[in-house]
């Protein structure tokens, strides 16, 4: 949050539409934005705490053009879909925002990131099909309940589409790719673009 801040001089007067986040992840600025959160009606408990909030689609967002100094999503996009649908995600991002933060985790770092397991994402589908109902590190963790373990290995294995540098970095043209990285690997990528 920090060098997202610094990068995109972010200030109290700063407009930002954050795509799929939620309150506390703006607790971790000492200045904090002008902030909209976007994310969908399930999430309503969970956003509050928000000042503001709109319920919606990052694929279409309900906004006009250039609506925000800045459009912020931190882990959404592999969440959205196919590849059509991630299009749409990063046009929408780009048109709504005069500048954009959008991270995404790396498919080609060893751990998974959103099961904690290591190397499950690079087996072939049917596989993971059947170790991850059975197994992932999340799941000892964070022991959730039942139909939340369920719902979240569904949303896994049939929505989330990791991406690796190079087709992330097509979609967000013109944007500069940054490289967060962990003992050398790059964990995740994040499409920057300042605003004008």
């Amino acid at each position: 949050m920090q060098r997202f801040a610094r990068e995109l001089r972010i200030t109290a007067e700063t407009r930002v539409l954050d795509v799929g986040g939620t309150p506390e992840t703006w607790d971790m600025l000492a200045v904090r934005p002008r902030v909209t959160l976007l994310n969908t009606p399930r999430t309503k408990t969970e956003l509050a705490a928000a000042s503001w909030w709109v319920a919606g689609d990052g694929r279409a967002l309900p906004f006009r053009d250039a609506a925000f100094d800045v459009v912020f999503s931190n882990s959404v996009i592999e969440h959205v879909g196919d590849a059509d649908s991630q299009r749409r995600f990063a046009r929408e991002v780009a048109r709504v925002g005069r500048g954009y933060w959008v991270q995404t985790p790396n498919r080609w770092f060893p751990v998974e990131q959103h099961l904690l397991t290591p190397l499950v994402h690079w087996l072939p589908k049917r596989w993971q099909r059947w170790i991850v109902p059975r197994f992932t590190v999340w799941s000892a963790l964070v022991r959730p309940s039942t139909d939340r373990r369920q719902f979240y290995v569904a949303h896994y294995l049939d929505d989330v589409r990791l991406l690796g540098a190079y087709e992330f970095a097509a979609l967000f043209p013109g944007a500069r790719l940054i490289r967060e990285r962990v003992c050398g690997w790059t964990k995740s990528l994040v499409a920057m673009r300042p605003s004008e």
